[in-house]
């Protein structure tokens, strides 16, 4: 089986944990919308690649935290999208999910992916528990306070917003935990894969910004313009359109600089330079550059 094929079965397999024939309908429809379609499914894909280029020597407990992970991104996407956050109608082309099921349930579900993750990777334990408990504790430190995606949300709060914490906290932090919980699951050190992490993650936050000031609501799925609507801090009212360009070929390659010594090594970087191409395609660039 495929690495893609084998993240989409285990994130199948983890939503049907959280449904049953006694459970209630609608929420458990919530869950499976919430999750798909996939789009690109990036912060599993790294962990695996990750675990791949380390070993993959318990494969069965990548898949739980690929799986795991991606769970709690898709939460966090069904409560930015309410009311209370970014009240954004759309979310991957479709109605986001309480716009669909409602608010209540929106919430509901996200919170049930929440445990649901952490579920998950307690069941995969018995292959290997000190692997498995190391999982939960860097999932859990890069979703909670005070450094992972809840204080990303929070700083949204704030008067005087520090933007390199923010974008640590609301966009990096989960792919801190992609590179990290890949090497831990195949046996490896966790700090190493830090800034690896905490690089694509820049890098994806600096192109989401270009994405959101340059394309419109069809290209994105989702709303656009949402920076200036909230008054966000972002890369481009920062440094300007070119200097948001610059900022990201910069962070890309120190991103593939980063990369700790293992057998997979010159893939890894290759997968950095394909997911460079993706995340600000070339029409976008020549918009900012025009």
């Amino acid at each position: 089986m495929g690495m893609h094929a084998r993240i989409d079965a285990a994130i199948e397999a983890a939503i049907a944990t959280g449904q049953g024939r006694t459970a209630p309908a609608r929420l458990s429809s919530a869950l499976h919308y919430a999750c798909t379609p996939g789009g690109a499914r990036i912060r599993p894909t790294i962990l695996m690649s990750v675990a791949m280029a380390c070993g993959d020597d318990q494969p069965k407990l990548s898949d739980a935290a690929a799986a795991a992970l991606e769970l709690i991104h898709c939460a966090s996407l069904v409560h930015d999208d309410l009311p209370c956050f970014d009240d954004a109608d759309l979310r991957r082309g479709k109605p986001s999910v309480h716009r669909a099921f409602s608010q209540p349930l929106a919430v509901l579900a996200g919170d049930s992916l929440i445990i649901q993750s952490f579920g998950i990777l307690a069941a995969a334990a018995p292959a290997a528990p000190d692997r498995a408990l190391g999982l939960i504790e860097i999932l859990s430190r890069q979703t909670g306070m005070p450094h992972g995606i809840c204080a990303g949300q929070g700083w949204e709060s704030e008067s005087d917003i520090d933007l390199s914490a923010y974008h640590l906290s609301k966009t990096g932090a989960l792919f801190i935990a992609a590179t990290q919980m890949g090497a831990v699951a195949a046996g490896q050190e966790a700090e190493p894969w830090f800034e690896l992490g905490a690089r694509i993650g820049e890098a994806f936050q600096v192109a989401d910004d270009l994405r959101d000031a340059l394309c419109d609501e069809a290209e994105l799925g989702k709303p656009a313009g949402q920076d200036d609507l909230h008054g966000r801090p972002n890369a481009v009212a920062q440094l300007g359109l070119n200097g948001a360009v610059s900022r990201l070929n910069d962070i890309l390659s120190g991103a593939i600089a980063s990369i700790p010594a293992c057998p997979g090594e010159a893939q890894l970087a290759q997968m950095v330079r394909m997911y460079a191409e993706k995340l600000v395609p070339a029409e976008v660039l020549a918009k900012a550059r025009a």
